[in-house]
């Protein structure tokens, strides 16, 4: 009997930034900083050059994706083609890597000056699921998830992380491909159909979806809830705005 049958799923595989880290906003700015130097350097024309919009484009290009993917998701959105480059690329804005890079170079200096913080409905959910031994799992495509899950205290509350280096590691394909999940479910031991996915991004959703797990939970933050329609559109079986809502809805826990 799966999830969606009403049964409480025995395993939940959660997105890291914006769900359990407050580190969505960051990654956004990132990605703005490295798009908008670059735009006015690219031969576009008319709404191809308007500027990188951190919500809007963030949520719907790159928001889940690998850097390479969502550097190269925003560019085919402008109709901006350039070389892919390698992986070695230094940041700039001739290659997709460069521009990949670009936003690396960004994120890594913003961490330097202004610290990532957890949210506080995420410690509280965990411990709860904890008292229940339900396992959970944190998926990322950013490599610097392990190290900020870590320095917010939340994956003592973790079975498994997946994040980047694991997927360059194990050749895992980025959302909206459901690799990273799969792999997650896999090592926690959690058949699919029995687990939940926790997701604030748009492609994390139709990763959860594509991937045939039991329940696929949509997480809105903002404050006026207009992501919520997104989520549902990408097939998002529920949207809640923070991780206790959940706990409490799903499992009947209010930590």
């Amino acid at each position: 009997m799966t999830a969606r049958r009403g049964v409480p799923p025995t395993g939940v595989v959660l997105d890291t930034d914006g769900v359990l880290i407050d580190s969505a906003t960051l990654h956004a700015a990132a990605w703005k900083e490295a798009f908008d130097t670059c735009l006015p350097r690219w031969p576009c024309r008319d709404a191809r050059s308007r500027p990188f919009d951190a919500d809007a484009d963030y949520r719907r290009f790159v928001d889940g994706k690998s850097r390479t993917d969502g550097a190269a998701s925003f560019l085919a959105a402008r109709g901006i083609r350039l070389p892919p480059g390698a992986p070695g690329d230094g940041p700039g804005c001739d290659t997709v890597q460069a521009v990949a890079a670009r936003k690396e170079e960004a994120f890594t200096n913003a961490l330097r000056t202004r610290p990532v913080h957890r949210f506080e409905d995420a410690v509280r959910a965990l411990g709860a699921l904890a008292s229940l031994d339900v396992p959970c799992a944190a998926v990322s495509a950013s490599r610097h998830a392990r190290g900020l899950l870590h320095a917010a205290g939340l994956d003592r509350f973790l079975t498994t992380v997946v994040d980047g280096a694991d997927a360059d590691r194990l050749g895992l394909a980025g959302k909206p491909d459901p690799a990273l999940f799969l792999r997650a479910a896999d090592v926690m031991g959690v058949p699919v159909v029995n687990c939940a996915v926790v997701e604030d991004a748009l492609a994390g959703v139709r990763a959860g979806r594509a991937g045939g797990f039991g329940l696929v939970v949509g997480l809105d933050r903002s404050a006026d809830g207009h992501a919520s329609a997104d989520l549902l559109a990408e097939g998002a079986d529920l949207v809640v705005p923070d991780l206790v809502q959940l706990s409490a809805a799903v499992w009947g826990v209010r930590p």
